[in-house]
């Protein structure tokens, strides 16, 4: 069976377990955000806009890095023992190696959150490594500012003063497109600043890291990415970053092409709120979610044919202050269990819903206390309900 692996090199211990595979009913929100509280950032700092090669021409491999790969870099992460064995000896922490890429010049630099945190235990100790001329490097302390589980995104600082930044140019993963060219530039293995080429193999993949929450519309590409490439750019032929490397799905361990990248229009939402506040918030309804397939609603005698079917609505959560209502009764078909007879919703804002991944996807696309009309079937009569979204709650 394939494996998906996230890619932070372990040097001694380390990063280690596969992505956990996100179920489909699920309790729709976010993971917990943790943050380093050593670190205070007051205000959003000026990020990289787009770039555009000359002429309109696209740039080959070579001229990207040759731009570009000053603005890539190594980051060591040290992590804490999280115990003691029989014979008193700690257990767990270690150090790992990843990738990241500088964002802006007062210092902020993206990677992925299991660069920098272990099974939700965050590196006490991040060592960031800059490429100069030829083989030259210089390396300095970085410190976490905040952590993103839920989007696998991290925002790492490190001090300007003495340094000469090269930000990215973050580009718009909305217009990729399937054939386009693109480069990884990281550190895969441990070997400093590597860069691979390839293409965009797929669009819309559903990436389930390791906190097993799903990212939507992840970029896969068959750029070589192995162990340590995790936190990198991908980088179109603009010049343009259009992700973050994250993962692999491996037979062997190694990278046979399927490399996925969480896409930058995710990451920047995370960046923006992290700088801002150390955390991020996700809109939050609070309902449990099935997908309604056509052959399901023929079954279970639904009016509409496809949709996400509420399963159970949590006690004081949006939905239930909204009137949406969940199942009655429990249903197994082939083996699977249904809860049925609660509320289909069709759209989202006249927006179509056709599954529960829709659903989560345009809740996600929006902030809490924002409020968003849900068409709505119950029993064969169609209705909006207009619901306010809330924030999820941190043990969710």
């Amino acid at each position: 069976m394939p494996s998906s692996r996230s890619f932070a090199a372990g040097v001694i211990g380390g990063i280690v377990g596969a992505a956990l595979l996100m179920l489909v009913l699920f309790l729709l929100g976010v993971t917990d955000v943790k943050k380093e509280t050593t670190v205070t950032v007051t205000a959003p700092a000026a990020f990289a806009s787009p770039g555009a090669p000359s002429a309109g021409r696209a740039l080959t491999p070579t001229q990207i890095y040759d731009r570009e790969a000053t603005g890539v870099v190594e980051i060591t992460s040290t992590f804490p023992s999280t115990g003691t064995d029989l014979f008193g000896q700690p257990t767990g922490g270690g150090v790992a190696v990843g990738s990241g890429f500088v964002v802006s010049r007062q210092g902020y630099i993206l990677t992925n959150a299991h660069v920098v945190s272990d099974s939700g235990h965050l590196a006490t100790k991040l060592t960031v490594m800059f490429k100069g001329a030829g083989s030259q490097t210089r390396s300095v302390s970085g410190k976490i500012v905040g952590v993103d589980a839920q989007s696998d995104v991290a925002v790492v600082k490190v001090d300007p003063s003495g340094l000469t930044l090269n930000p990215l140019p973050m580009g718009d993963s909305n217009a990729v497109q399937v054939g386009e060219p693109v480069v990884a530039i990281g550190n895969p293995l441990a070997l400093e600043f590597t860069l691979t080429s390839g293409i965009v193999s797929a669009i819309h993949r559903d990436l389930s890291p390791q906190t097993g929450t799903n990212i939507f519309n992840g970029i896969q590409t068959d750029a070589a990415i192995n162990p340590g490439n995790s936190g990198g750019p991908l980088i179109d032929a603009s010049g343009n970053v259009i992700g973050i490397n994250e993962s692999i799905d491996t037979t062997t361990g190694g990278n046979q092409g399927l490399g996925f990248a969480v896409p930058i229009d995710t990451a920047k939402n995370s960046l923006g709120q992290i700088v801002k506040s150390g955390h991020v918030d996700y809109a939050w309804i609070g309902v449990t979610l099935e997908t309604l397939t056509p052959d399901l609603a023929k079954t279970f005698k639904y009016s509409v044919e496809q949709g996400a079917l509420v399963g159970t609505v949590k006690a004081g959560s949006p939905a239930a202050k909204a009137g949406i209502r969940g199942g009655t009764s429990t249903v197994t078909v082939q083996g699977t269990r249904f809860t049925v007879g609660g509320d289909v919703i069709t759209a989202v804002n006249g927006k179509p819903v056709t599954s529960a991944e829709d659903l989560v996807q345009a809740i996600t696309a929006f902030k809490p206390g924002d409020t968003v009309a849900l068409t709505v079937n119950r029993h064969g009569a169609t209705s909006t309900i207009k619901v306010t979204l809330g924030t999820r709650p941190a043990n969710l």
